[in-house]
């Protein structure tokens, strides 16, 4: 926890204050995580504010303050779904946006060593954000929380409201979904290859 049980306790009962610290304790980890969930920049505080306005007014429904965390873990995934649905109505598909720009940035970064590790990592961002991509985003969202964020079994299921093994049992499907458009990945790549040689 980053904040005591008392201060939580004060914001359910309406200390505007209380609440403002709450607030100012978990932005920086809150808007981390949904730009992880929604692979957007532009739009990271947006969904982060939605999530701290449904905060405000549902924080007299939490049961207890020892759930809080996973409670505000389950507000934040549900705004990222929220976010992700509307832009699908949208018909906005930009995951690729965010790698052009990392691209960018790798090309316009200077020196050998730093510029070559860089697009190093600028490719891994960009395999994993395709990858993810290619999965549902239930799966992505799952998997974001489990690996990137490592939330523990006992938190995803506060979050998800299911048991340890339902929860381990979609773990399991969203990883073998990875995997094997992992592998029809590397199949494309090296059949391409082929198709140049």
């Amino acid at each position: 926890m980053l904040i005591e049980f008392q201060l939580i306790e004060k914001a359910r009962n309406g200390d505007d204050g209380a609440f403002n610290q709450v607030v100012n304790a978990y932005r920086k980890r809150i808007l981390g995580t949904i730009a992880r969930l929604i692979g957007r920049p532009e739009d990271v505080e947006d969904v982060g504010q939605e999530v701290f306005l449904r905060l405000y007014y549902s924080l007299d429904q939490l049961r207890a303050p020892e759930v809080f965390e996973p409670w505000l873990y389950r507000l934040t995934v549900n705004a990222a779904y929220d976010y992700l649905r509307r832009q699908k109505r949208r018909h906005e598909h930009r995951m690729s946006d965010l790698s052009e720009q990392q691209v960018m940035m790798a090309d316009a970064s200077a020196g050998g060593k730093k510029q070559a590790e860089e697009s190093r990592r600028t490719k891994v961002r960009e395999m994993v954000q395709s990858l993810l991509g290619k999965v549902s985003e239930e799966d992505r969202i799952l998997l974001v929380m489990k690996e990137v964020e490592g939330l523990s079994l006992k938190e995803l299921e506060q979050v998800y409201n299911v048991n340890e093994n339902a929860l381990k049992v979609r773990l399991f499907r969203a990883r073998q979904r990875v995997l094997k458009a992992y592998e029809s990945e590397l199949a494309f790549a090296g059949g391409a290859k082929g198709r140049k040689d």
